[in-house]
């Protein structure tokens, strides 16, 4: 098996994979040889084009990240028809940018159901089936270390939360042989923060090596803790970012 074939064998499942980061890990694993589902919420069209892409029999899967039932049911038919889920990247994520004064409940309730309990028991269900050698690893932020910006209140919560989560999940997984670990990208060039949009003024400055990551830098990293080389590579926050947070 040569190194591009790493994941061969193995099913994988994407939140958020239709765009940006999640779209560029779905075509790093595929690329490794994983049987690749990627979900994704309303934009059906985005989701088909990154499965195709993916090659492989890629898939894209409808399915809301904050729904816990919508998420326990595709877990359950994965396991149903591969026999198991080898790894778990939990990508998806909603951003609500205002200050305290600001939120509404609504916000709250949103930014927990999708980056916090969305993920919680998407986790749970898919440990559950998972064998030994299973990897999970989560999309964090930098912002889930520190808060440089006012109106972050929101998302920076659920991000300390995921780092938290992480090093949680790797104690309680490890006599299972599952790896839980987490990436903390810094700016990232996507659609959503472009390096030539209206939050690169405020961001770039802080970067000492003067520009945006790559969706495929924080992918080449997911690749490489989803692979056979790194039982022993658990409860960890790996920053991609540059030095931004240095």
């Amino acid at each position: 098996m040569t190194d591009s074939q790493t994941l061969q064998g193995k099913t994988a499942l994407v939140t958020g994979g239709s765009r940006g980061i999640g779209a560029a890990i779905s075509q790093r694993l595929a690329q490794a040889g994983a049987q690749v589902y990627l979900t994704y919420q309303n934009n059906s069209d985005a989701a088909e084009s990154v499965a195709k892409s993916c090659g492989k029999g890629a898939r894209a899967v409808q399915c809301d990240a904050g729904d816990v039932a919508a998420g326990k049911l595709l877990v359950d038919q994965l396991a149903a028809k591969h026999g198991g889920l080898d790894i778990l990247v939990n990508n998806a994520a909603v951003l609500t940018a205002a200050p305290l004064p600001d939120c509404t409940e609504e916000d709250f309730d949103r930014n927990i159901a999708v980056n916090q309990k969305g993920v919680f028991f998407l986790t749970q269900a898919a440990a559950k089936v998972m064998p030994a050698g299973g990897r999970v690893v989560n999309i964090g932020s930098i912002f889930g270390e520190t808060v440089p910006f006012p109106g972050l209140d929101l998302y920076s919560m659920t991000k300390f939360a995921m780092a938290g989560l992480t090093r949680a999940w790797a104690r309680d997984l490890a006599e299972a042989g599952i790896t839980v670990n987490c990436i903390q990208p810094g700016p990232i060039n996507t659609d959503m923060n472009p390096e030539d949009g209206p939050l690169a003024e405020a961001m770039l400055p802080r970067s000492p090596i003067g520009r945006y990551g790559r969706p495929e830098e924080i992918a080449e990293m997911v690749a490489y803790l989803c692979g056979p080389n790194t039982d022993n590579v658990t409860g960890t926050m790996f920053n991609n970012d540059g030095a931004w947070n240095a």
